[in-house]
């Protein structure tokens, strides 16, 4: 084979793969930019926002009935979230100590 036929299979198996992670992610960036309005979360520093990311997906994939969870750690890590947050947004600690306190390290 050629080089320019290998080059154009490569791409037409590329282009769907790459449509969907686009389409998956523009679905992702919708759902969070509407929790973070519902919330009353919009204006929070792009930071905080991503160190609650995975969280707030989580709570827009409950609500739309994908899954239930009664774990008692989660229900403690949603009660941080919306401590820390509100906390924050009422001036009690500064923007640097929520993330600290909601950024979920990697093992």
């Amino acid at each position: 084979m050629t080089n320019a036929v290998l080059k154009k299979r490569n791409r037409s198996f590329a282009e769907p793969v790459l449509r969907k992670v686009l389409r998956e992610a523009s679905e992702e960036h919708r759902n969070l930019t509407e929790a973070f309005e519902l919330l009353g979360w919009s204006k929070l520093p792009d930071d905080l926002k991503m160190a609650i990311k995975d969280d707030i997906l989580a709570y827009v994939n409950e609500l739309q009935g994908n899954y239930s969870t009664c774990d008692p750690f989660v229900v403690n890590r949603r009660k941080s979230v919306f401590f820390w947050v509100q906390s924050y947004l009422n001036g009690i600690c500064s923007i640097q100590t929520a993330i600290n306190t909601l950024k979920i390290n990697p093992l």
